[in-house]
């Protein structure tokens, strides 16, 4: 009977031993910690160890990372903002309370910090704070991170630290390392512009295009740059690469006016789009690209007025000059060669002319065109004044004059009477 007795004490022992290794082990697996409090009633809601404190201010506290509560092992990615909202019930009513997070990577760290705020005993605080994820990810597409968070005062201290954050690279992610061009360039010049683009993303880039470009000139130049891996994916022995560099010569218009300009390198595939903007300097000391040596004329209505433009082609190239004078309703207007081809270094000269259709001044414009583009417009000034004689009127008129003239004297002519001859006989003597 009693070895009966001592085998039921034994197993409800071993039961009972049972049962509480099962609690403790649910109780770990909710790793929920809560400050020791006897004012509030903390039902466990977060993933929290905290550090020791002599008088912790926070009981219950939640930790979320956009929304994700710590607890579900969140994932960030590198270099983009995140939102930590942090959720307490206050153990002790005190003032001057403020929140820090803190995310630590291995070289670098990041912190937000809250305004001051008072609590009061057995309520609960919402804070927000935004950090931006540290990107140290280098030759890894993914890496874990420690955030802490720390809610103190002058009085009281609850810390929360080694929440581990898994940080991820952005899925697709091109990053120019570097753009080499003069920082000063001269207008009407090639510039090389060598660019070096690294994978920093967590997938492989295929089929990279990259754009140079300077926008306010409405210039471009577009190159292949080939895939690119990333670095996890290659072996000891991998021939691909996570990097390429090349170089792309733009062309420079010699008509700009001299600034600072924005050069930018856009990078793109079917996947995503990267934009970096550099800024260089350019230079114009050329000269004009068209010269008028008088831009005024004062002619009589109907009567054409001639302008003389001087095209200059101040490149070491081949230009081809398109020139085209505008008319209207009261002045009609050509040129003389509406294509010209300049030597480099020299210049020609193209004349226009005008004729208004009544008195007035007028203006219109003389476009000048090279490789489609507009390099000098000139406006011209045409003043017409009373109106012009007709030549053939005059000629005309001319010639009537004369005709009366020699008719007048042919009449005079014939009108007057012939003198007598006298008659004288032979005389012998």
């Amino acid at each position: 009977m009693r070895a009966k007795m001592n085998t039921k004490k034994i197993l409800v022992s071993l039961c009972t031993i049972a049962m509480v290794l099962f609690l403790v082990t649910i109780a770990s697996a909710e790793v929920c910690r809560c400050e020791p409090t006897t004012n509030v009633d903390c039902e466990c809601c977060g993933t929290l160890i905290t550090t020791p404190s002599d008088a912790p201010l926070a009981g219950c506290v939640t930790i979320e990372v956009d929304g994700m509560n710590i607890n579900n092992n969140p994932s960030v990615i590198a270099g983009e903002d995140v939102t930590v909202k942090v959720t307490f019930t206050s153990i002790a009513t005190t003032t001057g309370v403020r929140i820090k997070a803190e995310l630590e990577g291995d070289k670098d760290s990041v912190e937000a910090m809250t305004g001051s705020f008072d609590v009061e005993a057995g309520h609960t605080y919402t804070k927000s704070l935004r950090l931006k994820v540290p990107f140290e990810l280098k030759d890894v597409t993914s890496d874990d991170l420690e955030l802490s968070v720390r809610i103190w005062n002058s009085d009281y201290e609850s810390e929360y630290e080694n929440i581990a954050l898994r940080v991820q690279r952005p899925s697709y992610n091109p990053v120019v390392k570097s753009i080499s061009v003069a920082q000063s360039v001269n207008a009407g010049k090639t510039i090389p512009v060598d660019i070096l683009v690294k994978n920093m993303g967590y997938n492989d880039l295929e089929d990279l295009y990259v754009t140079v470009g300077i926008p306010t000139l409405g210039v471009k130049k577009t190159a292949y740059f080939g895939d690119l891996v990333t670095k996890e994916s290659c072996t000891k022995d991998c021939k691909e690469e996570d990097t390429v560099s090349g170089r792309i010569y733009l062309e420079i218009p010699y008509g700009v006016e001299a600034g600072i300009y924005n050069l930018e390198v856009l990078v793109e595939n079917d996947d995503v789009e990267s934009t970096f903007v550099r800024q260089i300097a350019i230079e114009n000391n050329l000269p004009k690209n068209v010269i008028v040596t008088s831009n005024k004329k004062t002619v009589a209505v109907g009567q054409e007025a001639e302008y003389s433009l001087l095209l200059v082609n101040p490149t070491d190239s081949l230009l081809v000059y398109t020139i085209v004078a505008e008319s209207n309703g009261e002045v009609s207007s050509s040129v003389d060669s509406a294509v010209v081809a300049v030597p480099a270094g020299s210049s020609k000269t193209v004349t226009v002319t005008a004729m208004a259709k009544s008195e007035g001044e007028y203006n219109f414009d003389v476009n000048v065109f090279s490789n489609n583009k507009v390099v000098e417009k000139v406006t011209l000034n045409l003043k017409a004044e009373g109106r012009a004689v007709n030549p053939i009127v005059v000629l005309t008129v001319v010639l009537a004059i004369i005709f009366l003239v020699l008719l007048v004297v042919l009449i005079v002519l014939l009108g007057r009477k012939p003198q007598k001859t006298e008659e004288f006989g032979e005389s012998y003597y």
